[in-house]
């Protein structure tokens, strides 16, 4: 008779009893086997970089540092006509205190004033965008546009933009339109020629292709020619905005009304020289804050790294 013998499940799962004969090596590694696994280190936080922390502070300050100093030294001699730095530091502090009083059209804050010239920018340089990459695009792909533009563009480019003005005011009859032209026809320049090398440089590869695949206009367009004249186009707008930055500034001496050019030449017919400094550095930071604006949007749309 043969007898069947059943066990328990937690009889056959548990382990069996050390024997007193088990060594302790035996009875260590049973021991380490029943303990639950140790959690991995967390992991430790990168020391600051103090080296790399210093070298992108110290540079930007010991220029600041220097240009103040040599600022110092040149009001500090004899009838030089330029304030000391703590002489403009004092009038800074009262005009940014209220950047944007008005008592009148002619006396306005320095807000007000910078507005003033930031919409006549976007008015201008949109407008010259709107037409400045569709030309850039058409005269790329074309080689009878390319040779008829090429030479106009070469004649008109590097007309300086005063000599701009008088004809705006001669069509426009108004000081405001006037300016905004004057921007339109100096920053649309930039954004055609970069456009058209952009176009001119796509590989002979890819055109081939897509004679190939007999893809329409617009496909070529979405598919090959934007992506490929994409970083291009947007160093034509890089440019092209810090042209219009300049320009209005020349316009808006010029055509007089609300604007920081006009703000200059007014504190200037006052004899206050500090606060036509002060407008120098607010104009050298609007423009370095448009310029890193761009930068950024630049580095959202294309795979290299971008650089001012």
């Amino acid at each position: 008779m043969v007898a069947a013998v059943f066990h328990m499940p937690l009889e056959a799962s548990a382990p069996p009893a050390a024997s007193p004969t088990t060594s302790p090596i035996a009875k260590a590694m049973t021991a380490s086997q029943a303990r639950p696994a140790a959690a991995p280190p967390a992991p430790k936080k990168p020391a600051i970089d103090l080296r790399s922390f210093w070298m992108a502070v110290l540079p930007p300050v010991l220029g600041l540092a220097v240009l103040v100093l040599v600022w110092q030294a040149i009001a500090s001699t004899s009838n030089s006509g330029i304030p000391k730095p703590a002489e403009t530091w004092a009038q800074a502090v009262q005009v940014f205190s209220d950047p944007f009083y008005s008592n009148g059209p002619n006396d306005q804050g320095v807000g007000w004033n910078v507005l003033a010239s930031l919409q006549r920018v976007a008015i201008g340089f949109g407008m010259a965008a709107l037409v400045g990459i569709p030309a850039g695009f058409a005269i790329g792909r074309s080689v009878f546009l390319s040779r008829m533009f090429n030479p106009l563009i070469s004649l008109l480019r590097p007309v300086s933009p005063l000599a701009w003005l008088p004809i705006g005011l001669l069509v426009f009859k108004g000081a405001n339109p006037a300016a905004i032209w004057t921007i339109f026809i100096c920053s649309i320049w930039p954004m055609v020629i970069n456009t058209a090398v952009g176009v001119q440089r796509v590989p002979q590869d890819y055109m081939n292709v897509a004679r190939v695949l007999n893809l329409s206009e617009w496909k070529i367009f979405t598919k090959i020619l934007f992506p490929a004249v994409l970083p291009y186009l947007l160093t034509g707008v890089r440019l092209a905005v810090g042209t219009a930055w300049l320009v209005i500034v020349a316009a808006e001496m010029l055509t007089g009304g609300v604007g920081i050019g006009f703000w200059v030449w007014d504190e200037w017919n006052n004899l206050n020289v500090s606060s036509i400094i002060i407008a120098i550095f607010v104009i050298g930071i609007v423009g370095l804050l448009l310029e890193f604006a761009l930068i950024k949007l630049a580095s959202l749309f294309t795979y290299e790294e971008v650089k001012a």
